[in-house]
């Protein structure tokens, strides 16, 4: 899609995000559900937009959830917004909050709505435990049971091991059976990615987010919440290591294949809980209301591989397509954020950006994409060092993107994201 084409353009206008906070730690409180009213609620607080204003709410969650069926409505609702406000979930697996920001960028280019709330959450502390096939079956005839003894009955032939909730599906890659680990390993080993260079990002991820706490970067991104029993705020993403060595990376076994592997914990995004949002607008909407923008939303591109072939390369695939509806080249672009799902998907990503070869072969193009100065490259830390909530990593994304456009003065950046299924994201943005 081509949002510069039009001249009145999509504008982020504010965001917000909470902590990412490692799964199981401090957050651990609170639902997938809990975590975006409170961000959503905040955000609308801060930006003191008028509610009636808004008319559109489109979030998204990646993992699935019995409790509701449409997290974007719940959100109004609980949020206190105005009940008019028209609302749908998306997912997209972790370019979640991408696709719900693209999405309302085009309801907003197709004049339906002029201003609107989008973003994602996830917490993989409220992960729902299943029951196997038979404990199931076993509860639907106890159900139906007209005395206690035959609702007994109904169990007796269950074993120890049909008790035990099941691992959850979506913990691999279904097509393929493969762990995003396990996907991943073989990315490392198919482009010659060694260990030392997968460290060597991770720790860089942790030394450039641990600089954006300590020296304020982020103290306007991020809210404070407290969660149940509310006697202890949380201010900031717990997982950034402000110690991190090299040393200590070399130094963790390998996670996903034991004897020849390269992947560790400390260069794979960890398990987290958080939430973000953004406020958008019309650029025309925002002017009237006396808004200034953070930036435009100038063009975005999706695509998709066989996930038995690299899993996490889409963005390669996606980022070119971006960059030429926009008009513009890599090496136009004054920052480049990468989600960081692991530290071999994004060398992986890198190397083929930069390869000729790859491009001629699998993009049908005659010159590489570009190489990507170390420089502009995710500036700021990324998800290795400061989480990923599957649903939520895009809308930081873009947040701590055009905050940091702005810094510099720069006026164009690139973003992309892996995700599951073989599926990737790119996103051209535009300072104001």
């Amino acid at each position: 899609m081509n949002e510069s084409s039009g001249r009145d353009r999509v504008a982020v206008v504010a965001g917000l995000r909470t902590p990412f906070t490692k799964a199981g730690t401090a957050q651990r409180s609170m639902r997938t559900v809990d975590l975006a009213t409170a961000v959503v609620k905040e955000l609308m607080a801060r930006s003191e937009v008028p509610a009636k204003e808004v008319t559109l709410c489109v979030y998204g969650q990646v993992v699935p959830t019995l409790d509701w069926l449409n997290l974007a409505r719940e959100v109004v609702l609980r949020a206190g917004l105005p009940k008019e406000i028209d609302a749908y979930s998306v997912s997209r697996a972790c370019a979640t909050s991408i696709q719900a920001m693209t999405s309302a960028a085009q309801e907003i280019l197709t004049g339906q709505h002029d201003v609107a709330i989008a973003g994602g959450a996830d917490s993989m502390s409220d992960v729902p435990l299943g029951v196997s096939k038979k404990l199931a079956l076993a509860l639907m005839e106890a159900q139906k049971a007209k005395s206690l003894g035959l609702k007994l009955k109904a169990f007796s032939k269950l074993s120890p091991m049909d008790i035990l909730p099941p691992i959850p599906g979506f913990s691999r890659e279904p097509t393929t059976g493969e762990q995003m680990g396990e996907a991943a390993e073989k990315m490392a080993k198919l482009n010659g990615i060694t260990r030392e260079e997968q460290d060597k990002i991770a720790h860089l991820s942790h030394v450039n987010a641990a600089r954006a706490w300590k020296d304020g970067t982020y103290a306007a991104e991020v809210m404070h919440v407290i969660p149940p029993p509310y006697d202890a705020p949380v201010s900031r993403d717990n997982l950034v290591r402000d110690d991190s060595t090299l040393e200590g990376y070399a130094r963790l076994l390998p996670a996903f294949d034991r004897q020849h592997g390269t992947i560790t914990a400390g260069n794979a995004s960890p398990l987290t809980d958080g939430a973000s949002a953004l406020l958008i607008m019309r650029e025309s909407k925002a002017k009237s209301l006396g808004y200034a923008p953070l930036g435009f939303v100038k063009s975005w591109s999706y695509a998709a591989v066989d996930p038995g072939w690299q899993l996490l390369m889409a963005p390669v695939f996606a980022a070119p397509k971006a960059l030429d509806r926009a008009g513009l080249t890599l090496a136009d672009m004054d920052l480049v954020d990468m989600h960081e799902a692991f530290a071999a998907q994004v060398a992986a990503n890198l190397k083929a950006l930069a390869s000729k070869q790859f491009a001629v072969e699998r993009l049908g193009r005659s010159a590489a994409v570009g190489e990507i100065d170390p420089a502009k490259l995710n500036v700021n830390g990324g998800s290795i060092a400061i989480g990923h909530p599957f649903a939520a990593t895009g809308g930081r994304m873009v947040l701590s993107t055009l905050n940091e456009l702005k810094r510099r003065g720069g006026k164009h950046a690139l973003l992309t994201v892996c995700a599951a299924g073989g599926l990737g994201a790119a996103v051209v943005l535009e300072s104001a």
